[in-house]
């Protein structure tokens, strides 16, 4: 199994349908619950524990999917307000790096909580016009919201996962 990969990569369906959107959304819905399941009861220092080796620690993995979904959530808003917009790429291993990366992994539970709340009632909203609607990564192109929300839908689960196979790996 690649450490990197617990689940595998993302990888867009050529059509993309209501069914599979509806689900992705409520994956969406579910990853604060799960992330703190699959968090319950990690001491200090399994959480300061690297899930690979030159990898994020526990920790950072926990802060790094709020900080993401953020990011997301206001690509979404950009997108639905504005024509193609062009959005600001963010260096996601230097943000691991700040001081708040360090702190208690209940602010950025919290956060993620609240952020989901909003994110998933603004992603029941959209009807298919909406769901065509694009913003522009710099790096990777035109990204559509459609394929974004499962993009997302993975992305809370990579990093669940991440937690979860280290803690069957150590027992834990």
């Amino acid at each position: 199994m690649d450490l990197r990969y617990p689940i595998g990569t993302f990888n867009e369906p050529p059509v993309i349908r209501f069914e599979q959107i509806n689900q992705w959304i409520k994956e969406i819905e579910e990853a604060p619950a799960c992330l703190r399941i699959a968090v319950e009861g990690l001491s200090d220092t399994q959480l300061d524990t690297p899930y690979r080796p030159d990898g994020w620690t526990l920790r950072q993995v926990v802060h790094h999917i709020p900080d993401s979904h953020m990011n997301s959530y206001i690509r979404f808003k950009w997108a639905l307000t504005e024509e193609e917009p062009t959005i600001r790429p963010y260096y996601e291993d230097k943000w691991a790096e700040l001081p708040d990366s360090k702190l208690a992994i209940e602010v950025s539970l919290n956060m993620l909580d609240s952020l989901h709340e909003r994110w998933t009632k603004l992603l029941h909203s959209l009807d298919s016009a909406a769901l065509d609607r694009t913003f522009i990564h710099p790096e990777s192109g035109e990204v559509k919201l459609s394929a974004a929300i499962g993009m997302y839908a993975w992305h809370g689960n990579h990093h669940i996962a991440h937690i979860t196979s280290l803690r069957e790996r150590m027992g834990w």
